[in-house]
C-alpha cells in the first residue's frame, strides 16, 4: 500500500522551530517526487516546498529563508526543517507524494476539494503547526 505518514507537528513561540517528517512506503522512493502543503482554517492548501528525485528542491516565497526541505534515502524519509517560525505558518501541514512524476515537478501552487483526488499518488493525514506570540 502506498502510505505517507507525517509526524513532528506541535506548538512554539514566534522564532522558534520545529522538524516536519514524512515516513513513505508502498514505494521508490528515491525515484519519486515528494512535497509538503499547508492548510489554515479558511484558506486554501498552499503549496510551501517540493524536492525532486533529483534533489532539486522549490520553496514558496513565503518560507524561502527559513524552511529546508530534504530527504534521507535510506529510511525513506522526507524532512522540512522549519526556523524563525511566525505565526502565519500556523497550519495543518501535509505530506505529498508524487511517484510518477506526474507534475514534472512543477507541483500546483494551490489545491482545491479532495485532496486526495488531486492527482499526487499519496497524502498523509496532516500535522498541525501552531505557532504563538
Amino acid at each position: 500500500e502506498v502510505q505517507v505518514v507525517e509526524s513532528g507537528g506541535g506548538s512554539v513561540q514566534a522564532g522558534g522551530s520545529l522538524r516536519l517528517s514524512c515516513a513513505a512506503s508502498g514505494f521508490t522512493f528515491l525515484d519519486s517526487d515528494m512535497g509538503w502543503y499547508r492548510q489554515a482554517p479558511g484558506n486554501e492548501c498552499e503549496l510551501v516546498a517540493t524536492i525532486s528525485s533529483d534533489g532539486t528542491t522549490y520553496y514558496t516565497n513565503s518560507v524561502e529563508g527559513r524552511f529546508t526541505i530534504s530527504q534521507d534515502n535510506a529510511k525513506n524519509t522526507v524532512y522540512l526543517q522549519m526556523n524563525s517560525l511566525k505565526p502565519e505558518d500556523t497550519a495543518a501541514y501535509y505530506c505529498a507524494a508524487d511517484i510518477g512524476h506526474s507534475w514534472a515537478g512543477i507541483w500546483p501552487s494551490v489545491v482545491t476539494g479532495n485532496l486526495r483526488k488531486s492527482g499526487f499518488d499519496a497524502w498523509g493525514q496532516g500535522t498541525q503547526v501552531t505557532v504563538s506570540t
